[in-house]
């Protein structure tokens, strides 16, 4: 990782990033309990990682890291992505876009803003994403 994307993690974590990241950890937790949500679990659970430090890395379609489509990727991933967006994404990506217009008032703000929007878009539609270094 490079120095900037550690400032800028570090930075993030301190001014609210680990906060998102709980709720991803909640939503992980809620879907495992419930045995017949483990794939939205596993899901949930990378995004929150991922939402942990999301500088100096991005998150891709699936397909297009392996070459090839899969359960996820396919027909049962848009089903998947549309149960998860009534059960869990819709607060998730609030979260995130409350979040952002906070720090978009800031001109400091700004590439945090724009770290929650691209996090708000992956709340809504997460089945089927890999996380992937930048």
């Amino acid at each position: 990782m490079a120095p900037v994307s550690i400032l800028l993690n570090i930075i993030w974590i301190l001014i609210g990033g680990a906060w998102m990241a709980f709720g991803w950890l909640v939503a992980s937790v809620i879907m495992a309990i419930t045995i017949i949500g483990l794939p939205w679990a596993r899901a949930a659970f990378n995004i929150a990682i991922y939402t942990l430090l999301p500088f100096g890395s991005r998150a891709v379609n699936r397909d297009e890291v392996t070459g090839m489509g899969d359960i996820g990727t396919g027909p049962l991933g848009v089903i998947g992505n549309i149960i998860w967006l009534v059960l869990a994404g819709w607060w998730l990506a609030l979260g995130h876009l409350l979040t952002a217009v906070l720090f978009a008032i800031t001109v400091i703000g700004i590439p945090f803003a724009w770290a929650h929007l691209k996090l708000a878009g992956i709340a809504l539609w997460p089945i089927g994403k890999v996380i992937v270094p930048a």
